[in-house]
């Protein structure tokens, strides 16, 4: 049994940006898990409708 693991998660989350508005994609997050608990966000990212890998700082979440 291993202690630390690191898992992926997909979530589908509404985004917003300046150039195309409103918009729901699919985020995936990959988190550092103890023990099978998570503790910490390594990365998150999005894959844009034209098929690009963009880091989730680039763009605002909605209210």
């Amino acid at each position: 049994m291993k202690l630390i693991s690191v898992k992926r998660q997909v979530k589908r989350e509404k985004r917003f940006t300046e150039k195309m508005g409103m918009l729901t994609t699919r985020v995936v997050y990959i988190k550092k898990a103890f023990l099978s608990i998570p503790y910490k966000t390594l990365h998150k990212y999005r894959e844009t409708y034209y098929g690009e890998i963009k880091d989730c700082e680039d763009c605002r979440l909605s209210a």
